[in-house]
């Protein structure tokens, strides 16, 4: 914490006192009346390297009115009004020119309400802001500076009802205390202990208070008035009153001349930041925390630690969840890859089963008719391409003698009209060939075609060994019952071959053939 400074202003005589919480050193002096006590504060303040930014000032009794009212039960504003409204009556000086401010007393709740009002003249609290305008200080409260004095009390006084007569510049105050909260005070001119008396018991009365706990003497010569006889009378110990250890050491460093002054001076510098009775303007006050925006905040960060520590709880709860599944799933993963691997070979099996199926329910059975093909062929010949559709048949390819491919399809069970659909072309030592042909009847097309070759004859003779020359395809070719005859081998026949658009590709890349 910084500096703490506090001002007692009585009459025109000021008391300043500042103290440092963290050396626990106080600065206190005195500004006698005179022209322009700020700038004479300011000037304290810069001497002394004082950087104050805020002070509290105390009020002199003398200079307001407490007293205790009875209103009508009544809140807010409406209760501001009842209270001003009543206080008119006992103020010397006009409603317009009044500052006050009241708190609630303890009493019944069916009775009228009782509040403790304290109130001076507007001038005068003017007139305190005023000197701190020159040092450029802001008010932190305006009080009245005997009712600080119950911030110095240790708390471990634990005095129902107490006392307190503290003298200051030839006056006494008396603030009376119960549980430790002034309940009223009053300024009264004694001289002597019998005087001091005679006051304490008409406050006595004033309260109705037939007994007190404590009697607390201190200020300016309060060791004349400790030692009277005259205050044994109340049946309680008269004592100093019991100060805060640092409290003490703190007034240990007053001066000793008007120590009772200074006193109050350090009671209004170590005052509460929220003063029961405050004096300063509501737009002036600097804002503090009360203990029910404190409770409040409490709550709410109460609130949302526990819905923090909840998210956080979920958070690692499922954390902890996920790393479970994740162990689980890790020793799975060994028989998921089996699964995986047997779902596989079953897919690829399925496709099998599946092409199988296809291709014997196709209507062209292509197996079959390669077998044929391949045993009816010569050695020398091989094929390039085989199509096959619901018609027929057409093959390219190259042999050494394409005219001689003609006959050997022709004997074919499940071939007819077969001919050339391209010339023949010399490709090197071979012939380059193009023949389609048909299926032989149409009801052989789906399904003859798979079974002629089943029931074709035997292979025959090559074409080599037969003498004469081979005919053209023609209509005799189409009998199955009439062998062709062989060609001459002296010279190749002449077989009218139709134009094709297309001509044979030499370049083309050859298919598998014998």
């Amino acid at each position: 914490m910084g500096l703490r400074a506090g001002l007692y202003l009585r009459d025109e005589r000021l008391m300043v006192v500042v103290r440092s919480s963290r050396r626990g050193q106080v600065h206190c002096f005195a500004l006698e009346p005179g022209d322009l006590p700020g700038a004479r504060l300011k000037t304290e303040l810069e001497t002394r390297r004082l950087k104050v930014r805020r002070m509290r000032i105390g009020l002199a009794r003398p200079l307001l009115t407490v007293k205790i009212l009875e209103v009508p039960p009544a809140r807010g504003a409406q209760l501001n009004e009842m209270v001003a409204f009543e206080l008119e009556r006992h103020v010397p000086f006009p409603p317009e020119d009044i500052r006050f401010d009241f708190i609630r007393l303890p009493g019944s709740s069916k009775g009228p309400l009782r509040v403790m009002v304290a109130a001076c003249e507007r001038r005068t609290v003017e007139g305190a802001l005023r000197l701190l305008e020159e040092p450029r200080l802001k008010p932190r409260a305006v009080t009245i500076a005997c009712h600080d004095l119950a911030s110095l009390l240790s708390r471990r006084s634990k005095v129902r009802r107490a006392l307190w007569a503290h003298r200051a510049g030839g006056t006494t105050d008396l603030v009376c205390l119960a549980q430790g909260r002034v309940e009223l005070s009053r300024t009264v001119p004694v001289k002597d202990g019998e005087e001091l008396a005679d006051e304490v018991a008409a406050t006595l009365r004033l309260l109705g208070w037939p007994e007190i706990g404590a009697l607390w003497i201190s200020g300016d010569d309060a060791s004349e008035f400790l030692a009277s006889s005259a205050l044994a009378d109340f049946g309680t110990a008269v004592t100093e009153p019991p100060l805060k250890p640092r409290a003490r050491a703190l007034i240990a460093q007053l001066p000793e001349e008007d120590k009772g002054s200074a006193m109050l001076a350090v009671a209004a510098a170590t005052g509460p930041a929220r003063p029961p009775l405050n004096l300063l303007p509501a737009e002036l006050r600097p804002r503090t925390v009360s203990m029910e925006q404190v409770a409040t905040v409490g709550m709410v960060v109460v609130t949302a630690s526990l819905g923090l520590a909840l998210l956080v709880g979920q958070g690692y709860k499922q954390h902890r969840h996920a790393e479970r599944l994740s162990q689980a799933i890790r020793a799975l993963d060994p028989e998921v890859k089996s699964v995986e691997g047997l779902q596989a070979e079953l897919a690829q099996k399925r496709r099998i089963a599946e092409t199988i199926r296809t291709i014997e329910h196709a209507d062209v059975r292509a197996l079959p008719v390669m077998k044929e093909l391949t045993e009816r062929l010569p050695q020398e010949a091989w094929l390039r391409t085989l199509t096959m559709d619901k018609q027929g048949l057409e093959i390219t390819g190259q042999a050494s003698a394409a005219n001689q491919l003609i006959p050997l399809l022709e004997n074919s069970p499940s071939l007819m009209s077969v001919e050339f659909t391209a010339p023949v072309t010399k490709a090197g030592d071979k012939e380059q060939f193009r023949i389609k042909a048909a299926w032989r009847t149409a009801k052989a097309s789906p399904e003859g075609a798979a079974k002629a070759p089943d029931q074709a004859p035997k292979r025959p003779e090559p074409a080599a060994k037969a003498p004469g020359p081979t005919k053209p395809p023609g209509p005799a070719a189409k009998q199955p019952d009439q062998p062709a005859k062989p060609s001459d081998p002296d010279g190749p026949p002449t077989i009218p071959v139709p134009p094709r658009a297309n001509p044979p590709r030499p370049n083309q890349p050859a298919g598998p053939g014998r």
